[in-house]
């Protein structure tokens, strides 16, 4: 039996839909990925750019220490692997 894959944001299992990040972004020489669900594929690209995910924010424990995603975060744990919203980008 294979093992479930999980959200390397939330850790939770992942659903039907399945999304592939870059913990440190393509344009910046990333070349590894980790499945995420899409909304936190997004949450993670509408909180931070690129050159902050690179120098700052490439492990998933720095992204869990972010404030802002702390929010998200404490918001999603309960939520469908499947669960979807539009996501806002930070102003």
């Amino acid at each position: 039996m294979a093992a479930k894959l999980v959200c390397f944001l939330c850790g939770r299992p992942l659903g039907l839909r399945v999304e592939w990040h870059h913990p440190v972004p393509r344009s910046r020489g990333g070349r590894h990925t980790e499945p995420v669900h899409p909304i936190c594929h997004r949450t993670i690209h509408a909180t931070f750019t690129n050159k902050e995910l690179a120098r700052d924010f490439s492990s998933a424990d720095a992204l869990r220490g972010h404030p802002e995603m702390r929010t998200f975060l404490d918001w999603i744990v309960g939520k469908e692997p499947d669960f979807h919203a539009p996501t806002r980008r930070k102003t």
